[in-house]
């Protein structure tokens, strides 16, 4: 799943059905303090972000129930799967981010991983949750643009 986009990021993994959970208001790029073999985890494209999400514990954020798979290689110092992974922000983003949470309801939810100059990286998205007809209309919208490509294209 790696792939190589115009502007050098490497794309490890995206959340595509986030965008049809959520609605986005805001996107921040933020760093993930990793252990070696999560690294190289993630060069080999193990991970999967469809069900985390991101929270605050202690006025620090954290990427909650993100899987990255064990690295087969390493010894006796293996990581944890699913263990909580602290974001890197700055402060004043951090507070933004936790007043967003717990004033307005929001949610932080990862849209994309990927190795920036050799860093990984992580999209965050301020989100709020769509209810059950939105994602009607979602999909009843996506149906017809579907439809209507295929009579144009004839």
């Amino acid at each position: 799943m790696n792939k190589k986009t115009k502007n050098g990021l490497k794309i490890i993994s995206n959340n595509r059905k986030a965008k049809f959970n959520y609605f986005f208001n805001e996107f921040f790029e933020a760093g993930l303090s990793l252990m070696g073999s999560e690294v190289k985890s993630l060069r080999n494209g193990k991970v999967n972000i469809s069900d985390a999400y991101a929270y605050d514990i202690g006025g620090e954020i954290f990427l909650i129930n993100s899987h990255i798979s064990s690295y087969k290689e390493s010894s006796y110092n293996d990581h944890n799967p699913i263990r909580n992974r602290k974001l890197l922000l700055n402060k004043r983003e951090i507070n933004k981010l936790i007043g967003k949470i717990n004033r307005e309801g929001y949610t932080l939810i990862p849209t994309k991983l990927y190795f920036k100059k050799g860093r990984a990286k992580v999209e965050i998205a301020v989100a709020k949750g769509k209810k059950q007809y939105d994602k009607r209309q979602t999909k009843k919208k996506r149906d017809w643009v579907r439809e209507k490509t295929k009579f144009f294209r004839k």
